[in-house]
């Protein structure tokens, strides 16, 4: 298995510092962003409104070591 070294990043999206795997930007296929803004991004394209992005990833971060 490959190991990365952990590498604090600022999501230009939302500006929050983030060590996780970065996610593509959909906006331009291009752009690095935090897990977070990846899973909003994803929301959103399936027409998922903010306050329910904000329970889905409450939801993953009561479950994960994300935050």
């Amino acid at each position: 298995m490959k190991t990365e070294k952990l590498r604090i990043r600022i999501c230009p999206r939302c500006g929050k510092a983030y060590g996780d795997r970065p996610a593509l930007s959909r906006t331009d296929n291009v752009t690095l962003i935090c897990p977070d803004c990846g899973t909003r991004e994803a929301l959103q394209s399936i027409g998922v409104d903010t306050d329910e992005q904000d329970r889905i990833l409450s939801v993953i971060h009561r479950n994960t070591d994300r935050h």
